[in-house]
């Protein structure tokens, strides 16, 4: 029997991020993503529940791709 190797979940088309993940993939505070969203210069959350959001992966890529590598909100 032959076992098909599995797909890592950064390669998953339309992956969804937690906080923690967006924190991480943008070394940013929560706080600043929470000021970014509201002020427009982020991407919008996705509502997965009463209490649960995500971001799509995709989103938050196309928007670090937009930012300057030597800005200082990307810890420069």
């Amino acid at each position: 029997m032959e076992h098909t190797p599995i797909t890592p979940a950064s390669s998953a088309p339309g992956r969804l991020l937690k906080m923690a993940d967006v924190v991480h993939e943008t070394s940013l505070h929560r706080a600043t993503i929470y000021r970014h969203i509201k002020s427009g210069n982020f991407p919008e959350s996705v509502k997965l529940g009463a209490k649960r959001v995500a971001w799509r992966e995709a989103d938050i890529e196309a928007w670090k791709a937009t930012r300057p590598a030597n800005s200082p909100e990307n810890g420069a």
